[in-house]
């Protein structure tokens, strides 16, 4: 069956031609390669362009590892331009290749060769791009599958979809697995062969237990505030282990450039300044995060709050922690200062909105804690809370819209209401 990833076939189809290299980054495993090799292939074919004016090349195939030299790459390309007609390039793991800044720039200057390039590591690539291309590199970002894309091509209930969704995620091969066992034990080599095993060749570690301990760490926090020195401290205490906040700050670096987790700081919305440290991370994949924890620790409030994170993030937004400034009598009588939480504040160009993330809001008192940040901020931009509860848009008598999951996750733009 094929899945549809509509909405990266149309960013490669709006920037096609552009004199720019395409650059498609994810994390390993997350449908590239299928991306390029097999819908953009088909889309190209349905244009009426000749097979054999589109290159294909993976260099994670045996068969292609002398390729991985960039003059060989470079006169191999070459070769295969026979006309002045369009010829189409897709490179699969360019950062297989030695310099291949360069060779892309060189490639740059063919003016019948459109190029289309994917990588896995955003070090290697995203960085580079910007500091070597100077504008001429278009990266794409590719995710695993949302929960609509999964739920479109799954064809079942929401709540069943949801109830697959939230333990295995989307990666795509985990979708074609039949059973719960086949689909645990792909996500955990994925972690052992794939991402762990590139990490330490990539960078050299070779105390991965370590890293492997960190990553636990992570996983186990979830929606949590945290920063090195706490993660230093869990070390120590709980770990019995020994590691300097340099080489955490240094892992928690390699993890998210390798696409494994993303980092959201705090915002302080009142004195509108970032606040450096705590932070919280979130996993690009909640079926990789649980799989780290041998599929424990399976809290729906937590898991549900990295899905809409990831969700924000996949819909182009810019997301943020935010964080409340107030001064309130204590039961003494005395003024303190508290800072209240709003999960995320995410902005996309000027338009910026603040959201909680709720399971249920059962009671009064629940609906009073989520909607409490919102009171205190006191401006203009719109404020929602995510509930799992089955409903679609519901107003509250303070001006806030309580939106259901489903409602949120299989709608276009759900905050235009």
């Amino acid at each position: 069956m094929r899945i549809k990833r509509d909405k990266y076939l149309n960013e490669l189809k709006s920037k096609m031609h552009n004199k720019m290299i395409k650059i498609v980054t994810g994390i390993r495993r997350c449908g590239k390669s299928y991306l390029l090799n097999e819908i953009f292939f088909d889309y190209l074919i349905s244009l009426g362009i000749k097979e054999d004016h589109i290159i294909r090349i993976s260099l994670e195939d045996l068969e292609n590892e002398y390729l991985t030299d960039a003059h060989v790459l470079n006169e191999h390309v070459k070769s295969l331009i026979v006309d002045n007609q369009m010829f189409y390039l897709i490179v699969d793991e360019i950062q297989q290749v030695d310099r291949f800044i360069p060779l892309l720039n060189g490639w740059l200057k063919i003016k019948n060769l459109d190029v289309y390039v994917s990588g896995s590591n955003s070090k290697f690539l995203s960085k580079d791009v910007i500091t070597e291309f100077r504008g001429r590199g278009d990266e794409i970002y590719v995710s695993p599958l949302s929960f609509k894309e999964y739920y479109e091509a799954r064809s079942i209930d929401f709540d069943d979809a949801w109830n697959e969704y939230i333990i295995f995620g989307g990666m795509p091969f985990v979708f074609e697995r039949r059973t719960s066992e086949q689909k645990s034990k792909y996500l955990k080599d994925l972690f052992n062969e794939i991402y762990i095993k590139d990490i330490k060749e990539r960078y050299g570690i070779r105390n991965d237990t370590r890293l492997e301990i960190l990553l636990n760490i992570i996983s186990s926090s979830i929606g949590s505030l945290t920063n090195p020195s706490k993660i230093e401290h869990t070390f120590k205490t709980v770990k019995q282990e020994t590691l300097s906040r340099n080489t955490i700050e240094s892992y928690l670096d390699i993890l998210e450039d390798s696409f494994l987790i993303k980092k959201t700081n705090r915002y302080d919305i009142k004195g509108r300044k970032y606040i450096n440290t705590p932070s919280k991370y979130y996993f690009v994949d909640i079926g990789l995060r649980n799989a780290r924890l041998n599929f424990r620790q399976l809290e729906d409030t937590h898991m549900m709050e990295n899905i809409i994170f990831n969700e924000l993030i996949n819909r182009g937004y810019n997301v943020d922690i935010g964080v409340v400034e107030v001064s309130e009598k204590n039961e003494n009588g005395n003024y303190v200062r508290k800072s209240l939480e709003i999960d995320f504040v995410a902005n996309m160009s000027n338009d910026k909105i603040y959201i909680q993330s709720a399971y249920h809001m059962s009671n009064d008192e629940k609906v009073r804690q989520e909607i409490r940040p919102f009171v205190n901020v006191q401006d203009s931009f719109r404020k929602f809370i995510i509930v799992r509860d089955n409903i679609d848009v519901r107003k509250d008598d303070y001006g806030f819209t309580t939106i259901g999951l489903k409602y949120f996750l299989l709608n276009e733009d759900p905050f235009r209401l």
